[in-house]
């Protein structure tokens, strides 16, 4: 017990230490870890569904067509004219689709639904954190790479994750969502999102890019949508009929189990975002 949990601590601690440095290193350091996440998640998420022997869904294709979307997304978002860059992922879903027609396969409508949910549930929304990234203007009307808003989406979801279980623990009662996860209650949700307006203010105290209002309600969208994000992360295990999707991360589980929160989170943060900006 003690090993496990020093095991999961080390883990924890190396990774929230890469992925806060690669976030404030730079554009480089910050395309090529998310664009190595975005790779690891698509082929992790191909394995889960595989194994279940009913799908066969082409890992292979899918891991190409995610990473190319984020990377689409980052030189789109460097420079918001040059859209043509999407262009060859257009030709890798197009192959994913036609393909099935030669591969002779069992159930090719469940590869069709399963390769194209690697896309719109995983690769967009890491793509989608290159619109948080590039947000202010230079003089020459060029996008600028700011890693505030991407950082303060994982701040906002390890703030409401902590408090969640931490008041959970201590005053949950009422179960949350008891058929997907018995463990959540409206207790800890309650706190975490105090937790997290908490983290608000103290954001828009350091970081005046938002006003304290839109602060609050960037990290109460993280709150909610983080949440959903994480019920429906166990709502595929739970179908699948695993406990964690996979062990790359020593006692944190999976790609899948680390990020389930961002997954919705980040979309719901650039709707959020473009919606106050209107």
């Amino acid at each position: 017990m003690k090993s496990n949990f020093i095991l999961r601590t080390i883990t924890g601690v190396l990774f929230v230490a890469v992925l806060v440095g690669c976030i404030l290193g730079g554009p480089l350091s910050f395309t090529l870890l998310f664009a190595l996440i975005t790779a690891l998640t698509v082929h992790e998420f191909g394995s889960l569904v595989n194994r279940s022997g009913h799908v066969q869904m082409n890992k292979s294709i899918c891991l190409l067509a995610g990473v190319f979307l984020f990377l689409s997304f980052s030189y789109a978002s460097s420079f918001p004219h040059r859209t043509e860059v999407f262009v060859p992922y257009l030709f890798l879903i197009i192959y994913l689709l036609v393909s099935e027609l030669y591969k002779k396969q069992k159930d090719p409508i469940q590869n069709w639904a399963y390769g194209m949910m690697s896309q719109v549930y995983i690769a967009l929304s890491f793509s989608l954190l290159n619109v948080l990234a590039y947000h202010t203007t230079d003089i020459d009307g060029l996008p600028q790479y700011s890693p505030i808003l991407p950082l303060s989406i994982f701040i906002f979801t390890w703030v409401n994750d902590s408090g969640a279980y931490c008041t959970g623990m201590l005053f949950g009662r009422h179960r949350l969502f008891e058929r997907i996860s018995p463990k959540k209650s409206w207790e800890g949700s309650i706190g975490g999102a105090v937790f997290s307006t908490i983290a608000a203010v103290i954001m828009s105290r350091y970081f005046p890019l938002l006003s304290l209002t839109e602060w609050i309600g960037l990290g109460l969208t993280v709150v909610v949508f983080g949440t959903w994000g994480d019920l429906c992360e166990s709502l595929l295990k739970r179908t699948l009929g695993i406990k964690d999707s996979g062990n790359i991360l020593p006692g944190h589980g999976g790609m899948l189990d680390r990020f389930d929160s961002t997954l919705l989170a980040v979309p719901a943060a650039v709707v959020y975002l473009f919606l106050i900006r209107i």
